[in-house]
């Protein structure tokens, strides 16, 4: 039987951790690491590592045309996921499986979009704290993958993921109601993101028993209510369960949002308040402490 390869386009926290789980466990020829012309240059002469320890990755030219990989794991943020597809298109052939660890509630829909519905695998990455210092990735957690079928459809390539993380040993699981956890997610993303975000804080402040717990406690609230009215039994208790995951991590760690903050990149604030005021708007529920982490975060953006 011939062996999978996995693809990874986008060289985050997200694309380090997990780039050098599989290149470890599968062998780095399997594990391809897309990159262009001046990120491989890069890469090759800075170095890349994990917790200090060099990684050695398997870059391929986002213009090869070699055979197609088996499966896409993609690791971009929203802002850069339209070049992320670019890079990645020579790498997509009739079976390919198409994984998305970004954040929020849409990416499925533009990679279903461009490159066949029937490719994309709904996914959530979860649990995990990696921080990007410079070329190091710095995790104590490294989190899971939640994967599953949201048409019957797509049950075969969900299997063919199964086998290959198995394989690799990789953390994950099959969940029956794949759409939830993706809004699952989304809860956690809105209350903690942003709350740690505004507040210049870390996860110690928002885990229990922190300074801003509550105000990340009232973001999700709203989060259920949106949730419910675009037909997803989100419930009260979901927020409970953000916070006990939360709890798990470093409380030193911060999320990609505070990282790109310090970094004075421009953040996933549309990606979360900004779905919220959109649905909030649609559905006629006001949502006052989104509108306001919109607007501060709005406001620390100006001042990059």
């Amino acid at each position: 039987m011939t062996k999978q390869i996995i693809a990874i386009v986008g060289l985050g926290a997200l694309g380090i951790l997990y780039g050098q789980h599989l290149s470890e466990a599968l062998g780095k020829n399997r594990v391809k690491i897309i990159v262009n012309e001046e990120r491989k240059a890069r890469y090759e002469n800075e170095g890349v590592s994990l917790n200090g320890k060099a990684c050695d990755f398997n870059y391929v030219l986002e213009t090869d045309k070699g055979i197609p990989a088996d499966l896409i794991i993609v690791c971009t943020k929203s802002l850069t996921l339209d070049s992320g597809m670019e890079s990645m298109k020579n790498q997509v052939g009739e079976h390919t499986t198409i994984l998305s660890l970004i954040n929020g509630i849409s990416s499925e829909q533009i990679l279903g979009a461009r490159f066949g519905y029937e490719k994309v695998i709904p996914t959530v990455a979860i649990g995990m704290d990696a921080t990007r210092e410079g070329q190091n990735v710095r995790s104590k957690v490294k989190g899971w993958l939640q994967i599953g079928a949201d048409v019957p459809e797509k049950v075969q390539r969900l299997m063919k993921v199964k086998e290959l993380f198995d394989e690799a040993q990789f953390p994950y699981t099959i969940e029956e109601d794949i759409l939830l956890k993706i809004w699952q997610k989304f809860i956690m993303n809105v209350g903690v993101n942003q709350v740690v975000m505004v507040n210049e804080t870390t996860y110690k402040d928002i885990q229990t028993g922190g300074n801003f717990h509550q105000q990340a406690w009232a973001a999700m609230a709203e989060v259920v209510l949106i949730a419910k009215a675009e037909g997803i039994p989100l419930q009260e208790e979901h927020i409970q369960n953000a916070f006990d995951i939360i709890d798990t991590v470093d409380p030193d760690g911060m999320p990609s949002m505070r990282q790109d903050g310090l970094a004075k990149r421009p953040t996933e604030v549309e990606l979360f308040a900004g779905t919220i005021l959109a649905k909030s708007k649609e559905h006629n529920i006001p949502t006052p402490v989104n509108k306001a982490l919109y607007t501060k975060v709005k406001e620390m953006e100006q001042l990059f």
